[in-house]
């Protein structure tokens, strides 16, 4: 079992950065590839990035290319989202997921989310 809590949302200006952190709970952190997805009003929950549980091999979506970039630290059972250059197109709830599938065809655990907002 593996407990994802998300923090590091909030409210920040076009072009401004977040960075945020999702906490997980459980011995095997570092059997999981981890990433993240986001969900904007009205709209499906779509991925935004991705990272082995190495964290050699990273990958995001076209959208968020060059952007945002996803890492993590398996001694502190913590990945990261760095944001930058955001857009008001970025304003989602972010949601954070757990897989033993290397490409996260198949999300195991999910975060409870966290809200960005970003006012143009």
């Amino acid at each position: 079992q593996v407990q994802l809590v998300e923090s590091g949302g909030g409210l920040v200006q076009a072009g401004g950065s977040l960075r945020l952190s999702c906490a997980a709970s459980g011995r095997t952190f570092s059997t999981y590839a981890m990433g993240w997805f986001r969900q904007a009003p009205g709209k499906g929950r779509e991925f935004v990035a991705r990272i082995s549980w190495s964290g050699i091999s990273t990958y995001y979506a076209l959208s968020v290319k060059d952007r945002f970039t996803i890492s993590r630290d398996n001694a502190k059972n913590t990945v990261y989202l760095q944001m930058n250059s955001l857009k008001p197109e970025d304003t989602a709830v972010y949601y954070c997921a757990a897989s033993q599938s290397t490409d996260m065809g198949g999300v195991d655990y999910w975060g409870q989310g966290t809200q960005v907002t970003v006012s143009s």
